[in-house]
């Protein structure tokens, strides 16, 4: 028994003498993109207990290690900190990439395929914190925060963005890497965007964003949610918000589950009320909105791949001020007229004709791959479903049925590759597929403004950006799209004759019946655009860019097919077969000096537009409603100037004083004479007081002056009146006079627990109730503007 007992000892330890623990692990860590060496990166072996950092060529050294698991946790400043196993049974070599662009860090948003903007471009980034002072207003309000950005109004609840002059199909708008499809075409149809699922808002002037479409002759708004913590928590915000102007509220809240493995899932929802607005001495029949918004997220990320789903939907139903209804030329001279409107009722909440109805679907599915040494691959299917219903007031068994009914489906496919490893030399390269249908309901009893039609479009780009080493960067890029129309449309035989298509267009003629012609026009379009641009860095606080880009824009659906009494605008509307695409050319240069406390910023452009496309009146035509003028969409070539300026500059520690101002001129060069719908001059000018010590405290005051426009065409016109047996000029042209406006924004900020926080905002726009018109507003001719109107907003944290 003492010899067993001996010999089992022996073995045991001739058995641990036996077992290896001089195994090595070597290590390398690298820059996933270019394999470059990180050095400096913190090495942590769980098992050990043990911290290592990597030597000059990225490289790491374990050394004695026994058969087993070594759990090894890497970080280095800048990037994701990332744990592997390694399996030890003989000596090991690993080699670790880290994720090491800043444009990604602690990111799970799947970003829309094609570069985010270009480097040379004339950009402005709105963030959260600005966007969230306009949580009961519209997409158009809140841009007008940057320079040389207006709005095109109908009312206050409609507003349209106008970048540098130019709106409507002209402007690209981005929601969450989903170009917005919501017949964007009706200069009373406004972006269906929810502010509350926006995080940061990038406005692109002019088309060097190539990445997002060819026709993006105004500019481009790109719009992101809220970037995902790639981590482990749980994390919301609700903001509500009360408003004396309307007597109306609105609220926003938002719930984000995210994963240390890359999972994560976040939801948010809103809701807007509002009553009738109120002038300083009236209030604003039929002016209220009803909007509910919600989207979903969800998906996962990791360093090499990446999966995510995206849905929102929002539904506006947007009271039209009920004195802008106009039956014939005679309602249009007596409201021109009168200082008053000719409707004025109690204040209601009801919202009844004439008002819009939208309903705005849009879901996607991005998947995102990463090649180690190369680049990285976008993939992306998006839909979008649009209805849009328009009601004029009507009576009899039509009193609840549409006047207008559209139904807008659009599918695309985009697919782009952007070759990153060497961050001196970025190239990106990509493909656009999409399909769109458009159906009006026949049934509403009124001829269609717009006819049934498909589009399809296909598009492809390459752009370039070249860093070097003396503080240059010159990006280019080329992109062609091709687009088709195919429409099918009831035409009356006498118009027809009118607008003399009988003998460029007889071949769309497919079937003839007593009054009309049924037709099928198909137009194909093959655009063009091009952008080339240089930035320079000087002495770390000067930036000097100049960027020429050239763009091709299709007429619009509009502008090819409007046959019809718009009623809110008082007008028929003629679109024009024979229109040919937009061809833009733009210059713009940009300088701009930072320093620790202070910045300025000037940018100066000129915009020629071949074939610029824009509606003028063409006499008169009576209905049985009455006689209406004729709006008919012509072209010719103009010419677009202007400067924006911006800056923000310290007084002291605690007061800043800042100024955004924008002047623009817009002639149309074949007629001699202004552009219609213009911007005038404008100034805004800003001080703000901080004072950190007590709760975040800032008090800031805004002056608004916008002049009157002393640069537009006349458009007026005689009209005989027969009530009163005279001719009148019904002067729909001349622009109202220059107004000033202050405001007042105030908040304070209560820590309640750890990442925890209440703000308190007071806001007060038009502070003096002050009466005045905006020339870019299409109910001007009806109505004053909002008076004052006081907001009280609660924000949480959590």
């Amino acid at each position: 028994m003492k010899y067993t007992f001996l010999l089992a000892i022996c073995l045991f330890v001739n058995s641990m003498a036996s077992q290896n623990c001089h195994y090595v692990c070597i290590g390398e860590v690298t820059d996933f993109h270019d394999g470059s060496p990180l050095v400096g990166a913190t090495i942590y072996a769980k098992e050990l207990d043990k911290y290592l950092a990597t030597d000059l060529q990225g490289k790491f050294k374990f050394t004695d290690l026994c058969a087993g698991t070594l759990t090894l946790t890497i970080s280095h400043v800048g990037c994701l900190t990332k744990t592997v196993e390694v399996h030890i049974d003989g000596d090991v070599y690993k080699r670790i990439n880290l994720e090491h662009h800043a444009e990604f860090l602690d990111e799970i948003t799947i970003h829309s395929v094609g570069d985010k903007h270009s480097a040379s471009g004339q950009e402005t980034r709105l963030k959260k914190e600005q966007l969230e002072l306009y949580s009961g207003a519209q997409l158009g309000d809140a841009l007008k925060e940057i320079a040389g950005i207006s709005s095109l109004n109908t009312g206050n609840n409609i507003v349209k963005p106008v970048i540098n002059g130019l709106h409507s199909s002209r402007v690209l708008i981005m929601n969450n890497g989903v170009r917005l499809q919501d017949q964007e075409w009706g200069v009373e149809h406004a972006p269906n965007i929810d502010l509350g699922s926006v995080a940061n808002v990038m406005v692109i002037k002019g088309a060097s964003a190539l990445a997002y479409g060819g026709d993006a002759v105004g500019g481009v708004v790109v719009m992101n949610p809220a970037t995902i913590r790639n981590k482990d928590s749980l994390y919301g915000q609700s903001i509500l918000a009360g408003f004396s102007n309307g007597r109306g509220f609105s609220g926003n809240t938002s719930l984000t589950k995210s994963f240390d493995n890359g999972w994560f899932i976040s939801g948010q929802a809103s809701v807007k009320r509002f009553g009738d607005a109120e002038a300083p001495d009236y209030f604003l029949t039929n002016s209220g909105l009803s909007s509910n918004a919600l989207s979903l997220r969800a998906g996962f990320k990791t360093l090499e791949q990446g999966l995510s789903i995206y849905y929102s939907f929002i539904n506006n139903e947007i009271g039209i001020l009920k004195a802008s209804h106009i039956g014939n030329i005679s309602d249009l001279v007596t409201a021109i007229e009168s200082d008053e409107p000719l409707v004025q009722e109690d204040f209601d909440y009801q919202i009844e004709a004439p008002k819009q109805e939208v309903k705005h679907h849009l879901a996607k599915v991005n998947y995102f791959k990463r090649f180690e040494n190369l680049g990285r691959l976008n993939l992306q299917y998006d839909f979008q479903n649009n209805r849009r219903k328009e009601f004029d007031i009507r009576v009899g068994d039509d009193r609840n049925k549409a006047a207008l009914d559209l139904a807008l489906k659009t599918h695309t496919v985009s697919a782009d590759f952007k070759f990153d490893a060497n961050h001196m030399r970025i190239f990106n390269t990509g493909l656009r597929f999409g399909y769109q249908q458009n159906v009006p309901d026949p049934d509403t009893g009124v001829r269609r403004l717009i006819p049934d039609y498909q589009k399809i479009d296909f598009g492809a780009f390459v752009t370039s950006l070249l860093n070097f080493d003396n503080g240059m960067q010159v990006d280019a890029g080329v992109r062609y799209d091709f687009n088709r129309m195919n429409a099918k449309k009831f035409y009356l035989k006498s118009r027809w004759e009118e607008r003399n298509y009988q003998d460029d267009y007889a071949h769309f003629i497919t079937d003839e019946l007593e009054s009309q012609y049924l037709t099928n026009p198909v137009f194909d379009y093959h655009n063009f655009s091009g952008m080339l641009g240089l930035k320079y860095f000087y002495k770390d606080h000067w930036e000097a860019g100049l960027n020429f880009s050239m763009a091709n824009r299709a007429p619009n659906p509009s502008e090819l097919f409007s046959d019809g009494l718009h009623h809110s605008a008082a007008r028929i509307e003629l679109g024009d077969l024979r229109l040919k695409q937009e061809t833009s050319s733009r210059i713009g240069a940009t300088l701009v000096y930072t320093d620790e406390s202070a910045s300025v910023k000037l940018e100066g452009y000129y915009n020629l537009i071949n074939n610029y496309i824009f509606s003028m009146p063409n006499g008169i035509e009576q209905t049985l409603r009455g006689a209406f003028p004729v709006w008919v969409f012509s072209q010719a070539k103009a010419g677009i100037f202007g400067l924006d300026f911006t800056a923000a500059v310290p007084i002291n520690s605690r007061l800043t004083l800042t100024n955004n101002s924008a002047y623009i001129r817009g002639m149309n060069l074949d007629m001699d004479e202004a552009l219609i719908d213009i911007p005038s001059f404008q100034t805004r000018n800003s001080l703000t007081y901080k004072q950190s010590k007590w709760k975040d405290f800032s008090l800031s005051l805004k002056s608004e002056w916008v002049f009157e426009q002393s640069n537009y065409p006349n458009f007026n016109f005689e009209q005989f009146i027969p009530n009163d047996q005279t001719l009148v000029e019904v002067d729909i042209s001349t622009p109202p006079a220059a107004y000033h406006l202050l405001h007042l924004h105030s908040q304070i900020r209560f820590d309640l627990k750890k990442n925890r926080g209440l703000t308190l905002g007071l806001k007060i726009d038009n502070i003096f109730n002050t009466s005045y018109r905006n020339y870019l507003n299409r109910q001007r001719y009806f109505a004053d503007e909002m008076g004052r109107n006081i907001s009280l907003q609660l924000k949480f944290n959590y």
